[in-house]
């Protein structure tokens, strides 16, 4: 009898620790940061530099420093495909609001992104369905800012925004040169 009491108090903890695990799990990953694997080539070199050789890039992706769209130019992004809203994609920041750009290959050469909206691109250009294919992409469709590499290990770092020199804005819309604060 004592044993059947024992299995039943430990059902009940597991339950009522698993109500209560449950909702705290799906708030932190839903507000504060997740893991996701970086598939493909159009991050290379930065993401997956040697291809599926060694196996896929995982990052964590931070949901809090994007919770009000503060994103910065250089920042790897996921983003909601403004293609196929059930997949997930992830570019670098190129163009914030108000930049103008020289593009590759979208059908304006030169754009000034509109508000509420960035420029992203991945770094393997070529390789790379971007905003150069699609076009300027809304800021509600971020997700998450890449903020470290954690898998593998030989590869475990923090991620640092950077933009190409090429790739940097040609001036926002202030007439300012767009150089990053530092």
């Amino acid at each position: 009898m004592a044993q059947a009491g024992a299995g039943r108090r430990y059902i009940r903890a597991f339950v009522s620790g698993f109500f209560v695990a449950v909702p705290v799990t799906v708030t932190v990953l839903d507000r504060f940061a997740y893991v996701a694997r970086v598939e493909g080539a159009s991050m290379q070199p930065s993401l997956n530099p040697e291809g599926n050789v060694t196996g896929s890039d995982v990052v964590l992706l931070n949901r809090w420093s994007v919770r009000n769209y503060q994103v910065r130019r250089g920042d790897i992004v996921s983003v909601l495909s403004p293609k196929n809203p059930q997949q997930k994609i992830i570019k670098r920041v190129i163009a914030l609001e108000g930049d103008f750009i020289k593009t590759l290959g979208y059908k304006n050469r030169y754009l000034r992104v509109p508000d509420g909206h960035f420029w992203i691109e991945g770094d393997h250009h070529g390789h790379s369905l971007d905003s150069n294919s699609f076009g300027p992409v809304s800021l509600g469709l971020v997700h998450g800012r890449a903020s470290h590499i954690i898998w593998p290990p030989n590869r475990w770092q923090r991620i640092e925004p950077s933009l190409p020199p090429e790739r940097k804005p040609l001036l926002n819309w202030h007439g300012d040169t767009t150089e990053e604060e530092d």
